[in-house]
């Protein structure tokens, strides 16, 4: 299995051996370089890839889900557009997972509540959701995670055990991190790239050509782009006899845990 543990290791192994035979034989100093820049490189590619499994289990899809069964997740709200996300879910009669941003549950925690009383699920997404999330250490990352959680509790009562690094993105902090706070890291196989583009038919066509059985689709609340596309591909289910559950059913694990006396 390729993980950032083993991957280490076999380039330690490697470098190792270069320094045993370099006593036999000069050994161009080229070799090292490479060695070491092949190691970044798997590295940063394990790291930018959730569904890797480089550094920490994700959960991206369910791959023995035989049924036209999908779940759909939105990230970086609560915000205003999610109030009109909220609508069309309400429409269609589809339930979703938010994952939260806590800084923005701080300015709009009434459409937190919004999000839990329309029967959807919360997950953490962090509490600044910063550019150099994956740059933090270990310390920091678990304080933004359980800062985000307790403003989440205060309108579900139970430990939330979902959390999607911001990006998408998993470094050894975040890996050590979560071994302290427990947290399932939720991914997805079906990426709409509604955050870095605005055309929607671009979104809406790579969105359904994606979709399978187990799939899980990422999606934002955050743009009106996002939400005319959302609307879309709700028909396009409809039309195709595809049924949108919840992550905790698609994936049979629990979103809430240990109620609150």
């Amino acid at each position: 299995m390729i993980t950032h543990k083993n991957i280490s290791l076999f380039f330690l192994f490697l470098l190792l051996l270069l320094v045993l035979l370099n006593f036999y034989a000069a050994i161009s100093w080229v070799w090292f370089i490479t060695i070491v820049l092949i190691w970044l490189g798997i590295n940063a590619i394990g790291s930018a890839r959730i569904s890797s499994n480089y550094h920490v289990k994700a959960f991206c899809n369910n791959p023995l889900e035989t049924e036209k069964k999908i779940a759909i997740t939105f990230d970086d709200g609560p915000s205003f557009f999610t109030l009109e996300v909220l609508e069309i879910l309400k429409k269609y009669n589809v339930k979703a997972t938010f994952f939260c941003i806590g800084k923005n549950i701080e300015v709009h925690p009434e459409i937190l509540k919004q999000i839990i009383n329309d029967g959807h699920l919360v997950g953490n997404h962090s509490y600044s959701h910063s550019k150099f999330f994956d740059f933090y250490n270990a310390a920091t990352i678990k304080e933004e995670i359980e800062k985000t959680d307790k403003l989440l509790e205060k309108f579900t009562s139970k430990k939330i055990n979902f959390f999607r690094p911001p990006y998408g993105v998993t470094t050894p902090s975040i890996r050590r991190a979560l071994k302290i706070t427990g947290h399932k890291v939720i991914g997805w196989n079906i990426r709409s790239l509604d955050g870095g583009t605005k055309n929607q038919n671009l979104i809406f066509n790579r969105i359904i050509k994606l979709v399978s059985p187990g799939g899980i689709v990422l999606l934002h609340d955050t743009a009106s782009h996002s939400v005319l596309v959302l609307e879309q591909f709700l028909q396009f289910l409809q039309q195709n006899n595809y049924e949108v559950i919840s992550i905790e059913e698609l994936l049979n694990l629990k979103a809430y845990e240990i109620e609150r006396g």
